[in-house]
């Protein structure tokens, strides 16, 4: 028993490091010495911008009048409003926006995301498609630093960078902590080849190199990209083209966005299993390494905490990690008594941390359950 539970503590300890810290290492080493430039060239193709929005009508009317905003050739720009089971106003909204661009396309039966992307790419008219969300605020200059990157023959795909606006509250702190560590990775993985995903909120695709979504699709934004990358073609991240977009303020607003993130990872292991063969997925190791090991991380740190507490009577060492583990999960007590001390950077990076592992874990056992089809 003592020996299984030494293996097992080992073993999720390394895997936890690797994933939260020797993969970022290795992405960050491998754009430094194997650094790939883009070839941004001032190209001004046609553009499709789709958005699918459910219920949308608090923000379609800011949404049509920042896209008016973008600079870009207005005559090169179309827009395809999908609303995909909308009980407000959303789409009478849209029809009397008085911009010959916008078209809209309406669904009286909820469809999905995945449907609804591709009944509206199959009517778009641009070389390029952008998709966004109705929620999001993008840059005026977001349109063209994105288009600027598919210039280079080589690239298919960039994303967007979204900056998270409102950040007040000890968890929102967190969870913006992650999101830079998150870009951090991905302009890591697209300094040397491609991205692993994408931005939903932003990101731009040659409209040849679109297929067609398997239904349910829950993660547009990694199975497009992971798409391009099959086909020969490089998925970067683009710094400059910005979108801004507000964050949950406490764990239980984020709860459902991050499950549906998670279930959708589990998903794609469905929809296309091709990405799990290393002789068929060309960003297989960043794939595995990025995605599906993340995937693991709670039920790793069960694993590490049980061991622990096992071994702790036999070493002092595992006695230390035990208690770190404790004194972790203890600052996330003392938030939840005292959230003054969200004040203090390693009690914000804590909460963020548990939280987010915690509904990782129910992302796992809603999959299991065959919940994640309730997940838009």
């Amino acid at each position: 028993m003592t020996t299984m539970a030494t293996l097992m503590c080992r073993a999720s300890f390394w895997l936890l490091f690797y994933i939260f810290f020797g993969y970022p290492l290795i992405a960050a080493l491998c754009g430094r010495l194997m650094h790939r430039p883009v070839r941004k060239q001032p190209v001004l193709p046609t553009v499709s911008i789709i958005i699918v929005v459910r219920d949308g009508v608090r923000h379609i009317r800011a949404k049509l009048k920042n896209l008016r905003a973008l600079d870009y050739p207005a005559d090169y720009i179309e827009i395809i409003v999908a609303c995909d089971g909308c009980k407000d106003r959303t789409a009478a909204l849209v029809r009397h926006s008085h911009d010959s661009r916008v078209r809209v396309l309406e669904f009286p039966v909820s469809r999905g995301k995945a449907l609804c992307l591709n009944d509206a790419i199959a009517t778009a008219r641009g070389e390029i498609l952008l998709m966004t969300d109705v929620q999001h605020k993008l840059s005026p200059l977001a349109l063209r630093e994105l288009v600027g990157n598919l210039g280079d023959p080589q690239v298919g795909a960039v994303s967007g960078n979204l900056e998270l606006e409102n950040v007040t509250s000890t968890f929102a702190h967190g969870v913006n902590a992650y999101w830079h560590y998150e870009k951090f990775i991905r302009r890591q993985e697209s300094r040397c080849g491609s991205a692993v995903g994408v931005c939903a909120a932003l990101y731009a695709v040659r409209a040849e190199l679109y297929k067609p979504l398997p239904p349910d699709t829950l993660l547009d934004d990694v199975l497009v990209p992971m798409t391009v990358a099959a086909a020969g073609r490089r998925v970067v991240f683009e710094p400059r083209a910005v979108a801004w977009g507000e964050t949950a303020q406490a764990p239980l607003d984020e709860q459902a966005r991050r499950m549906r993130a998670m279930v959708g990872c589990f998903q794609l292991m469905d929809v296309a299993p091709w990405l799990l063969s290393p002789a068929r997925n060309p960003l297989w190791f960043q794939f595995m390494s990025h995605k599906m090991l993340r995937l693991l991380a709670p039920w790793l740190l069960l694993a590490l905490l049980l061991s622990c507490a096992y071994l702790a009577r036999h070493h002092l060492a595992y006695g230390a990690v035990l208690a770190a583990l404790l004194a972790c999960i203890g600052l996330v007590a003392v938030e939840r008594a005292r959230p003054d001390a969200g004040r203090w950077l390693p009690v914000r990076l804590m909460v963020a941390f548990f939280y987010l592992n915690l509904y990782a874990a129910q992302a796992s056992i809603a999959y299991a359950r065959s919940r994640g089809e309730q997940l838009w």
